[in-house]
């Protein structure tokens, strides 16, 4: 089994930048939080130092992720595709003659649909990696199936 995390250098910066805030930040805001709350004495009923130290334990279980992903990242490096979908790619597709969809394909780590980030691990990732411009493409769901048109990568 590989411990991997492929992501793109945008991502990887994206991730150092979120956990050098969480360390130079963060963790001592709670850790003041929690030193207060201490100070107020009979800890069993103060429900300040039950919160901080339940987003001390959210703080610490994310910088524990993200020194994972920098530790074991394998980069995603943008290659020149000659119209072939590969991880990096960003693809412009159309399904059944509706408006022009386009996502990046990226690791599973910087995922983000929504903001147009597509794992290479998902149906729509699967599907595409590999297939070149004009190419039609089916894509298959756990609940369904479509088909889509590439148009443009890059």
């Amino acid at each position: 089994m590989t411990n991997d995390v492929h992501i793109t250098p945008e991502g990887l910066e994206a991730v150092e930048k979120e956990l050098d805030e969480l360390v130079t930040k963060r963790r001592p805001y709670i850790a003041s939080k929690i030193k207060a709350a201490r100070e107020l004495g009979d800890l069993s009923e103060n429900f300040e130092y039950h919160a901080a130290k339940n987003e001390q334990g959210f703080i610490e279980a994310r910088i524990n992720d993200l020194q994972a992903i920098i530790k074991h990242h394998v980069l995603i490096e943008p290659t020149k595709s000659h119209g072939v979908v590969a991880m990096g790619s960003t693809v412009r597709f159309q399904e059944d003659g509706e408006g022009e969809e386009t996502y990046r394909i990226v690791g599973p780590a910087e995922a983000d649909p929504k903001a147009g980030r597509v794992s290479y691990e998902s149906a729509l990732g699967k599907a595409l990696i590999g297939h070149r411009v004009g190419e039609e493409v089916e894509i298959k769901t756990p609940n369904a199936s479509y088909r889509v048109r590439i148009v443009g990568v890059d």
